[in-house]
């Protein structure tokens, strides 16, 4: 399981990071009538990489994955591959409520160029713990590629329980945590007795978990702010903490417009990166795009946060 790219590093003060550790939760760009933009999805990809991302997550919630297509998703990744070779990871959301879809998207996902799966507890059925096991290895047993576990149950009505983790932290395909569990003594736990690299799910938790033995982020917000977001890391890494955590409180105010204003966040980091004249376009229904002001208050705190 050899990953390309700026991935499986070891930084200084962290564990091993097998899809690089500065990750965007990149979202899916749309030309104005609602069809997927190839074109901006590679100049977006791009943009990101250039600008501190070593890794780009595709098709997860941020890449509004529930409205996209099977056949949107392996275009997708050819093309983000494409446009960033083997200077960053690129890491394919394959997760469904249902195990046999959930296999059929991580082998298209390999067979496309992904290096990685990001695969998430199935919802809405609301599985029991030997289930939501049993699903993640059936998945990681499907391909030759590493799989990194998504626990978020305030999206899905199902957490992924440490005990859980633990005894999938076993499988030699599964070798990463995405974490939104806001439980952050269990991700400690989990940390003290695996291997497993557990990346901050939840912006506001980057350096925190980082700062704990954590492998980096999975940041929608870095979508807006990449190389902000890059430089807290590289500023804890070079023993700078009290600049880290300066850097880090900075963001707050845009990290919460993008991610606790009460839209998801695939609406306001659109909205923000079509103000910033960068590839994005409209989100898909259900979704709707964001209030005018909004994006105002979104592209005021941008302003505020890159000004030198």
């Amino acid at each position: 399981m050899e990953l390309r790219g700026r991935g499986a590093e070891t930084t200084p003060m962290s564990l091993p990071s097998p899809f690089g550790r500065a990750l965007c939760a990149m979202i899916s760009p749309f030309t104005p009538s609602g069809a997927l933009d190839l074109d901006g999805a590679q100049r977006l990809a791009a943009h990101l990489v250039a600008h501190g991302c070593d890794g780009l997550v595709l098709s997860g919630t941020t890449g509004e994955s529930p409205t996209t297509t099977d056949a949107e998703k392996s275009a997708l990744i050819t093309a983000v591959r494409e446009a960033v070779g083997d200077r960053a990871s690129i890491v394919a959301g394959v997760g469904t409520p249902d195990t046999r879809h959930t296999v059929e998207l991580a082998r298209g996902a390999q067979k496309a160029g992904a290096d990685g799966l990001l695969v998430v507890a199935p919802y809405y059925s609301r599985p029991p713990q030997d289930a939501v096991e049993a699903h993640f290895r059936e998945v990681a047993d499907a391909t030759g590629i590493p799989v990194m576990l998504y626990d978020i149950p305030a999206r899905t009505g199902t957490r992924v329980e440490p005990e859980t983790i633990l005894r999938l932290a076993e499988h030699p395909g599964i070798v990463a945590v995405k974490d939104c569990s806001y439980d952050f003594l269990a991700a400690q736990r989990i940390l003290d007795r695996t291997d497993l690299a557990y990346y901050a799910g939840c912006d506001e938790h980057n350096l925190a978990l980082y700062a704990v033995g954590g492998s980096g982020y999975v940041s929608t917000v870095a979508n807006a702010v990449p190389d902000h977001l890059r430089a807290v890391l590289d500023a804890f890494d070079a023993g700078r903490t009290r600049e880290a955590a300066r850097l880090q409180q900075r963001a707050t105010p845009l990290i919460e417009a993008i991610m606790s204003a009460g839209l998801p966040g695939a609406v306001t980091a659109k909205a923000l990166l079509n103000a910033l004249a960068l590839p994005a376009g409209p989100v898909r229904p259900p979704l709707r795009p964001a209030a005018p002001a909004t994006t105002r208050t979104l592209l005021s705190l941008h302003a505020d946060l890159t000004a030198t």
